[in-house]
């Protein structure tokens, strides 16, 4: 069964953010994900954007997201350890990109939940699909221009332990500049 766009990424939502400026929702209104607001109703065994997982985000996590789908998580920071621990999945962590967002411009790590989603799709293999997400906002297009290298390197890894060794180049080659 073919799961309708949109249906594939789900957005677990704490409510605590301006509603306005808020990206996960703005992705809701548009169909492009679906909003859940009880850790109860998301689903087990998806692939979640966790930013405490030990494992980097990449390619090799791309059957999982096929076959189940991607989680994404808009809460407080202050929440995050909680939260996860009651969310059943494959985790990963986002590697290392730098934010476009009004809010957090030029911010390593400090992703829009629609630059988090924009992110994941790209380094699993679906650029056009991270297009579609990103072109959502005025800023989107430019977050992919920004780490268009970054993405394309870590889209280029073939598991985690790449990805990782990537962004440490990447990083340490920044700080020698």
């Amino acid at each position: 069964m073919e799961r309708k766009r949109g249906q594939r990424i789900l957005i677990y939502h704490e409510g605590e953010c301006d509603p306005a400026k808020c990206t996960a929702l703005k992705l809701a209104r548009l169909g492009k994900a679906i909003i859940v607001r009880r850790v109860a109703n998301i689903p087990s065994n998806f692939l979640i954007l966790n930013p405490l997982s030990q494992n980097a985000l990449s390619l090799a996590d791309k059957g999982v997201f096929e076959t189940r789908g991607l989680i994404a998580v808009d809460c407080s920071w202050n929440k995050l350890s909680g939260i996860f621990r009651n969310i059943k999945g494959v985790h990963r962590a986002l590697p290392y990109l730098i934010a476009t967002n009004p809010v957090n411009y030029g911010a390593p790590t400090k992703l829009s939940t629609a630059e988090a989603i924009g992110a994941a799709l790209y380094i699993l293999g679906f650029k056009e699909e991270a297009r579609d997400v990103l072109n959502c906002f005025k800023w989107g297009p430019h977050f992919l221009t920004l780490n268009h290298e970054l993405l394309e390197a870590y889209l280029s890894a073939k598991n985690s332990v790449e990805v990782v060794r990537i962004q440490k180049e990447f990083i340490g080659a920044a700080c020698q500049e």
